[in-house]
């Protein structure tokens, strides 16, 4: 199981916009290379995204359904690619004054990825992982900063 967290300097709604919009989930996840559909009412349970993943020239058909839908706060996935199985995604917003800590706990469901959980597999994903909640914290700074037109928030240092 790969838990991660990420200090992002905007408001969880803005963060919560870059996590409800599945359109832009290439932008930020990675591996994601382009979104092929996306419901028109994600992240609502039960509604899916379809997507390309993939690395250099490797890529495969993927989709991810939603199984939890917090508005706000909570957003759990169910990420399938066939024929490597199944993973938990699940992120959890919570306000940290004007600013968000995301919580990012993933961890394989089935196929060949829940057989070999181990430290090598632990080490893969949170190195992705920490990448992935670097990219949605510039996305959702960025798109907060353009919504808003404010000047970022700094943290003191």
């Amino acid at each position: 199981m790969a838990r991660r967290q990420q200090f992002i300097e905007c408001p969880p709604e803005a963060v919560w916009s870059v996590l409800s919009d599945g359109r832009n989930y290439a932008e930020w996840v990675v591996g994601t290379r382009d979104i092929e559909h996306a419901d028109a009412d994600w992240p609502a349970v039960g509604t899916l995204l379809h997507f390309r993943a993939g690395i250099g020239p490797l890529t495969v058909d993927d989709r991810c359904v939603v199984r939890i839908c917090e508005p706000g706060t909570r957003l759990e996935l169910e990420a399938k690619a066939e024929p490597f199985g199944a993973a938990r995604i699940a992120f959890t917003l919570v306000p940290w004054g004007a600013n968000t800590l995301v919580f990012l706990d993933e961890h394989p469901l089935t196929g060949p990825g829940s057989r070999l959980q181990g430290p090598p597999s632990e080490l893969l994903l949170h190195l992705r992982n920490r990448r992935l909640l670097g990219n949605l914290a510039r996305v959702a700074v960025r798109e907060h900063q353009q919504t808003a037109g404010a000047a970022p928030n700094h943290r003191p240092g």
